[in-house]
């Protein structure tokens, strides 16, 4: 049986082979690639082997019928370090609508009540204002700036955000 984690907006199915055309067309477009980067050349490999990585679980988000992105999850499982981390992207056609902020928040809740997590981390570009404004409404705080963190597609390094959310600053609304 899939497991299929409902919001208020959007579902979450465990991301699929068959999703793998719908995630690549959405990875390919520029507002999206240039933080999600992959093959331009061949960006359905790119997603497949996202996709085929076992140490990352991933979902389709569902809006409506529609696939508007998807959102993983990882996780660090050393007793002493538990933790998750997330990670997520949405087509810009989308942006505005909460379907990042519904996303999230679904995520997660079940991985805080399903999973027993009680710390996740997410790190967005430090540039990435209104991924950290979505994050910030799920209850996730700025930790610190990690500098030259991520390179981008024109071969320069920019900062990222580290963020963390404890159980119990979770905002469910």
């Amino acid at each position: 049986m899939t497991t299929i984690l409902r919001g208020n907006a959007v579902a979450l199915r465990p991301a699929t082979g068959a999703d793998v055309p719908a995630l690549a067309k959405i990875r390919l477009l520029p507002e999206v690639r240039r933080r999600w980067r992959g093959d331009g050349a061949d960006m359905a490999a790119a997603v497949a082997n996202d996709l085929a990585d076992e140490d990352i679980q991933t979902f389709v988000i569902l809006y409506g019928d529609e696939v508007a992105g998807a959102i993983q999850w990882g996780s660090e499982e050393e007793p002493d370090y538990r933790h998750a981390s997330v990670d997520i992207f949405v087509d810009p056609a989308l942006h505005g609508r909460g379907v990042g902020t519904d996303a999230v928040r679904t995520l997660v809740r079940h991985l805080l009540t399903d999973h027993g997590y009680h710390r996740l981390t997410i790190d967005p570009a430090a540039d990435n204002a209104p991924a950290i404004r979505c994050y910030e409404k799920v209850g996730f705080r700025p930790v610190g700036v990690m500098r030259r963190y991520e390179r981008a597609l024109d071969g320069t390094w920019h900062d990222g955000l580290l963020m963390d959310l404890l159980a119990d600053e979770f905002v469910d609304r």
